[in-house]
């Protein structure tokens, strides 16, 4: 099988470049190498790497600079997914997507389902919906995989943020009225090459369904149960206290989903995965990081 993946500089693109290669050649590229807005330039990747399946992983992640750079934002989250989705219709390859919590606006009391309204409240939010449908109007057979609160051991997120706050002050102020899964880049890269392994077994037996999936960790916590978790599993920090605060008590640019649960039962069912929670996979990824 030969696999085109963008983004491979990402979070999540730098895990999958390890979880496809035992799935066949793996193409990877980054901004550098491949530019998602320039279509000419994606055709020529596209006609040189030959895909079975196209793995986009790149995306504009900048939640607050997409309210001032929305143009931007669309063109890396919407338009180079329609993009991507109309070459692998052309050519009969499979897609995988990657979209967002940010596609709700928070106001549900419960985990949301696939089938509920989508009510994005920010630029960043309308740019990976708009991605979504490009995705879905294209016709391509295709994957989108819905995550949330995405960390890792490398790179710049909120996990690496808090090691190395609370190596610098002794009191931690984090939002506790946001409510999510914190959800580790590794899990949806292992978790999407298993549902790619699948997918193209049943597209090789006329038996393929696609479609919208969410794919996060089980459990939930808020940002400063999250920040908690990670300061209690790190010895020899500086902080002495992490200190709940309210949203509005830390304005930003962009407005956040209250709540960003996912219900996953979807995916499990689909796939019959068993998603681990957030706490087993945060300690696993902090014993990457050294002390």
């Amino acid at each position: 099988m030969n696999i085109l993946l963008s983004g491979r500089n990402g979070q999540v693109g730098w895990e999958l470049q390890r979880t496809l290669l035992p799935l066949g050649r793996v193409a990877a590229f980054g901004h550098r190498e491949l530019d998602l807005a320039d279509a000419a330039a994606v055709r020529r990747k596209l006609d040189e790497v030959r895909p079975d399946a196209i793995v986009n992983a790149a995306a504009y992640t900048a939640v607050d600079k997409a309210e001032s750079e929305p143009d931007l934002a669309h063109a890396i989250n919407a338009a180079a997914p329609a993009l991507l989705a109309q070459e692998a219709a052309q050519r009969g390859a499979l897609l995988i997507h990657y979209s967002t919590d940010y596609v709700y606006d928070g106001a549900k009391a419960a985990p949301y389902v696939e089938t509920d309204p989508t009510n994005p409240l920010g630029a960043y939010g309308r740019s990976k919906l708009a991605g979504e449908e490009g995705v879905r109007a294209a016709g391509a057979d295709h994957l989108i995989f819905r995550t949330s609160w995405v960390y890792s051991s490398r790179g710049s997120n909120f996990l690496r943020t808090i090691l190395r706050l609370a190596a610098e002050r002794e009191e931690l102020r984090v939002v506790v009225d946001q409510i999510g899964a914190p959800t580790w880049a590794r899990l949806i890269a292992e978790a999407t090459a298993q549902a790619l392994k699948q997918a193209m077994q049943e597209r090789k037996n006329g038996a393929f369904k696609g479609g919208v999936f969410h794919l996060a960790a089980t459990g939930e916590t808020s940002w400063h149960g999250f920040a908690s978790a990670i300061v209690a599993q790190r010895a020899g920090l500086r902080v002495k206290a992490v200190t709940p605060i309210t949203t509005a008590d830390y304005p930003l640019p962009a407005p956040r989903p209250a709540n960003s649960r996912l219900n996953t039962d979807k995916f499990r069912a689909r796939f019959g995965l068993a998603l681990p929670a957030w706490r087993d996979c945060l300690q696993l990824c902090l014993e990457e990081i050294p002390e």
